[in-house]
């Protein structure tokens, strides 16, 4: 990961957790009030999120997510610790559903909304889980890194729950089982 994304990653985490703060607190959320509560600038807040809505979607689902030791705790290769964040990425938007559908929903809007047509940032969780994994095996170049992690990503997560729950009917354990079947055939064909 570059420096200029780890803090990117760092900015935003900041937010999230400014955010919820003052979500506990009980107090009305705005972007404003999230950047004054992490000692961040207005504009550099608004960045990263211009709607408090999909501020406050994603600040409440970032509480839920495990930390990277526990979803890879039990896990002994390289292989398998892809697998166990595909499939934690996965299940979380499952117990998650209707709070994934809501994020998505206003992520798609504020795009959709947007002057300049530009995706707001999203926190990209499983994509950090999965580098993090691949960072630490020295035969995997960085572009190598960013491609497997890409192809895992979009196999899992909330966006596959649509996919497999709407457009392909499946049921949540046929669903979660070809989670694991695609995240093991990435791995197959891309470490090899």
């Amino acid at each position: 990961m570059t420096q200029r994304q780890d803090q990117r990653n760092r900015t935003r985490a900041a937010l999230l957790d400014g955010a919820r703060t003052i979500l506990m607190r009980g107090e009305v959320l705005t972007v404003t009030a999230a950047a004054r509560e992490a000692g961040i600038s207005k504009a550099s807040a608004y960045r990263y999120f211009s709607d408090p809505a999909l501020l406050a979607a994603e600040a409440g689902l970032h509480l839920k997510a495990a930390s990277y030791e526990e979803i890879t705790r039990d896990a002994a290769t390289l292989r398998d610790k892809l697998v166990a964040i595909s499939l934690y990425f996965f299940d979380l938007a499952v117990a998650n559903e209707a709070a994934f559908r809501t994020y998505l929903g206003l992520n798609l809007q504020a795009v959709a909304q947007s002057q300049d047509g530009r995706m707001p940032r999203r926190g990209a969780r499983r994509i950090q889980a999965f580098m993090r994994a691949l960072e630490g095996d020295k035969g995997i170049s960085p572009e190598q890194a960013r491609s497997i992690a890409a192809a895992l990503g979009m196999a899992t997560g909330a966006e596959a729950m649509i996919v497999l729950f709407d457009v392909a009917d499946l049921s949540a354990e046929k669903a979660r089982a070809l989670v694991a079947e695609t995240a093991q055939a990435i791995c197959d064909r891309m470490l090899s």
